[in-house]
């Protein structure tokens, strides 16, 4: 499951229009959105990157003005820690993965007033933009690259999600286009006020089934604390390996 994870993530990396190589490396880029999480480096497998290998890759980071930044799975390619450590890089954290396939999706419990669709209109589109960019901390009104994000996820064969409770945003999120069956449910959100209340479960849920309803095979996904990892495992998730964030600090 690592490897088809990791096949799936450098896949997804390969087909976003702005991507470039760096050597043994990947990189997605985001033009419209500087966010760290949208803007990472992908390894070859069994990769072996030189120290100039290294120093090109961050020097291209630079360039196009983003923290050089690599998240990846340490069994793909295993010399590649050990050479950006050497090189300054820091362990941000190492995250659980977890994954799901059909059989295994639990239905949570139900929500009062709680209704899940997929944004269809512009205003929608905003509004679930708006919920995620608040919900992980941002100031004012969501990027560009934010609302690029959703509408990508809908127009490329994933499902994004804008949830309402009693007519209001609740919370937002995305299941990204799959590639051999895999997809990734990421940038979930539930605004401050529903949090709970098990809007985050059940939102995660109707992505899920509506992914598997689309075809998907397997969604897997990076818990952002153990208290969201336990609601992702009572849906289903199970942990399948760890995920490496690593970063190198400006000069």
């Amino acid at each position: 499951m690592d490897t088809a994870i990791q096949n799936y993530a450098r896949a997804l990396a390969l087909r976003s229009p702005d991507h470039y190589r760096v050597g043994p490396f990947t990189v997605r880029h985001n033009p419209g959105w500087d966010l760290k999480f949208a803007n990472y480096a992908i390894p070859d497998r069994h990769a072996e990157p030189t120290a100039r290998d290294i120093g090109d890759l961050v020097a291209a980071f630079r360039e196009h003005e983003r923290l050089p930044r690599l998240e990846f799975l340490p069994a793909w390619a295993p010399a590649v820690e050990p050479a950006l450590l050497a090189a300054g890089f820091t362990v941000e954290n190492r995250a659980p993965v977890m994954a799901c396939a059909p059989e295994g999706l639990v239905p949570p419990k139900p929500v009062d007033g709680l209704r899940v669709a997929e944004p269809v209109t512009d205003t929608e589109f905003i509004t679930a933009a708006s919920v995620q960019h608040t919900g992980f901390g941002g100031a004012g009104g969501p990027d560009d690259g934010e609302i690029a994000w959703l509408r990508g996820a809908t127009a490329g064969g994933g499902v994004s999600a804008l949830a309402t409770v009693d007519g209001l945003p609740a919370g937002a999120g995305g299941c990204s286009a799959p590639a051999d069956g895999i997809g990734e449910l990421a940038g979930l959100a539930v605004a401050d006020a529903f949090r709970r209340r098990g809007v985050g479960a059940a939102l995660s849920a109707w992505l899920t089934r509506t992914a598997f309803d689309r075809g998907f095979d397997t969604v897997w996904l990076e818990p952002g604390g153990p208290d969201v990892e336990r609601i992702y495992a009572s849906i289903g998730y199970r942990r399948t390996g760890e995920k490496l964030n690593i970063s190198l600090a400006p000069a």
